[in-house]
């Protein structure tokens, strides 16, 4: 009788399974870049826009939580201002073909709310992995995901792309599993703290190469508003305009075309009209002006540095 009870619960010991899950032992990062710190001086201003998935199957705060984070470290760079997405038109972000953003609707509409760029972000794929020991009662098992996700950058003057990457990240978590069949382990796939927490830190791995591409992109801010000898610009403190700083006021340049391929080339710079003195603050980040010298003067005109 003593025996089959010992049977017995060995048997249910063995039907347990003991995790003895450590912390991350091996994170690997398929594409980095270093980042060369630009010098101080105006920011530059980029929408992000809600991240999109290539699958309709995982949940939506699998992006919306690695986009909030995304932005929290851009800002903590102090060398962007993050502008809400929610300024758009709420039809430009509606998707088109393949599920994609039209991208360079959104990047005219950015400009006319004085951003310098619009960033997509997008999960293309999570991948989970399981190796085991072949044999034995007590297998060490080690999970491999993998998150592939891409961020696309396009400048808001003249719609050009100017970031497109794809980067992959692998992370590795071992496990003790005691009598169980690795197989049909569900554990790993049921875990989304930690798939949230790899998506989160793929994309954290591209801020460095989205400040550094955000250098090569042109600054400009807009007239806001006009009041008296009161001109008020778009762009303040937190865009690191200095109360002082002599800001330049040009027409809209014309689009250049390919005489062959029809393509756009950009923008050519417009007629300076004359520049303007930052005296104060307003709003959230927002400058008064006036009149350093020019006139003719009117709401939408760009400005640009001196």
């Amino acid at each position: 009788m003593k025996f089959f009870l010992y049977i017995s619960l060995a048997l249910m010991v063995a039907c347990q399974t003991i995790d003895r899950s450590s912390q991350v032992v091996r994170r690997e990062v398929k594409d980095q870049s270093s980042l060369n710190k630009g010098d101080s001086g105006p920011r530059k201003r980029l929408i992000v826009l809600p991240f999109l998935d290539a699958s309709e199957n995982r949940p939506a705060s699998l992006r919306d939580n690695a986009r909030s984070t995304f932005i929290k470290e851009l800002n903590r760079t102090g060398e962007l201002v993050t502008v809400d997405s929610r300024d758009l038109k709420p039809e430009s972000l509606i998707l088109k073909e393949k599920g994609e953003y039209d991208l360079k609707e959104i990047a005219k509409q950015a400009q006319s709310l004085g951003a310098n760029a619009v960033l997509e972000g997008k999960i293309l794929d999570i991948r989970v992995s399981r190796k085991a020991d072949a044999v034995g009662v007590i297998r060490q098992l080690k999970s491999e995901f993998e998150a592939v996700v891409r961020v696309r950058v396009i400048q808001a003057r003249g719609g050009q792309e100017v970031f497109n990457t794809v980067k992959t990240v692998n992370l590795e978590e071992p496990t003790i599993r005691v009598a169980e069949r690795v197989e049909r382990d569900k554990a790993v796939t049921n875990n989304p703290a930690l798939v949230e927490a790899i998506i989160r830190d793929a994309f954290l791995e591209f801020v460095p190469q989205v400040v550094t591409v955000m250098t090569k992109v042109s600054w400009e801010g807009r007239i806001a508003g006009l009041n008296g000898d009161r001109i008020y610009l778009n762009v303040g403190r937190i865009s690191g305009i200095q109360v002082g700083d002599i800001l330049k006021v040009l027409d809209e340049g014309d689009d250049v075309y390919d005489p062959e391929s029809g393509g756009h080339i950009g923008k050519v710079p417009g007629r300076l009209k004359g520049t303007l003195e930052v005296v104060s603050y307003f709003g959230n980040d927002g400058a008064i002006a006036v009149i350093h010298s020019g006139s003719g003067f009117k709401e939408n005109d760009r400005i640009d540095l001196y």
